[in-house]
């Protein structure tokens, strides 16, 4: 039977523009559905997405969640679309607060660093809780992009008690800065869920940059995947001291190479 992926993107090609990781986005899953495995694939609803000409709809059943975030609650809005040419399904995380009031994806917009960690937390519970309420149970989680950072932490903690998640393994894509900036101090207390307790990151830095959130992810996550040619050579090396399975940068034919690191995971 064919594993089942859960792939957890911050851009997706054509919803957003060109990007090594918008291309990715659209490529990975494309070409591991049509290598036969069964896959969902999650981004934000950046407010840049032209919903009419993107053919999005809003999934009523899935939506109507409130999630906490910060002491505050935030409704969950999940919308669909398909990408015509490879017939991909792409599920996405909305909410007026975090992302349809925000033009562009984080790569590039000017944002108050306030609401990066928070809107980094929202999108990762987002996307667990709704892949819950479709009770489907992904083998494999892979996360693209540093938006899902804090995803490996609560499968590993905040989630690993639930069916949807008990034996999933967890495969973090690492590529280049595209934050930029830090995150504000109070982080690792929004990210207080269940039993992802904020002494557990009492090891990162205060104040989270891009590397300590690729760091968090490698910590918590089952396999590692160099996914650009250009990534940092100190987050690299992290990655290989963990001692976890580790995918070196592919080139560009990396379909094969990411099966086979699938099936061996």
């Amino acid at each position: 039977m064919s594993k089942k992926i859960l792939f957890i993107n911050q851009e997706i090609v054509p919803y957003v523009d060109d990007s090594a990781l918008s291309l990715m986005g659209k490529q990975v899953p494309q070409t591991i559905q049509d290598k036969g495995f069964e896959i969902r694939t999650f981004m934000p609803k950046w407010g840049s997405i032209n919903e009419r000409r993107g053919q999005l709809h809003p999934v009523i059943r899935l939506s109507g969640i409130n999630l906490i975030i910060n002491e505050t609650d935030y409704p969950l809005i999940i919308k669909v679309a398909t990408i015509v040419q490879t017939h991909v399904q792409v599920y996405f995380i909305d909410n007026d607060d975090y992302f349809s009031k925000h033009q562009q994806a984080p790569a590039t917009e000017a944002d108050e660093k306030s609401l990066l960690g928070e809107r980094a937390i929202f999108f990762a519970r987002g996307v667990l809780e709704t892949v819950k309420k479709l009770r489907w149970t992904p083998d494999i989680i892979h996360v693209q992009g540093w938006m899902g950072s804090v995803v490996p932490l609560y499968i590993k903690t905040a989630y690993r008690d639930e069916p949807s998640f008990a034996n999933t393994k967890v495969v973090t894509s690492l590529f280049e800065d595209t934050l930029k900036k830090k995150l504000s101090d109070n982080f690792k207390h929004c990210v207080e869920f269940r039993d992802a307790k904020a002494e557990l990151l009492a090891k990162y830095k205060d104040t989270f940059d891009f590397n300590e959130l690729q760091k968090l992810a490698i910590d918590y996550s089952d396999g590692i995947v160099v996914a650009q040619q250009n990534v940092g050579k100190t987050l690299q090396k992290y990655a290989a001291d963990s001692g976890k399975p580790m995918l070196a940068w592919p080139g560009e034919d990396f379909v094969d190479a990411y099966t086979d690191f699938y099936e061996n995971l």
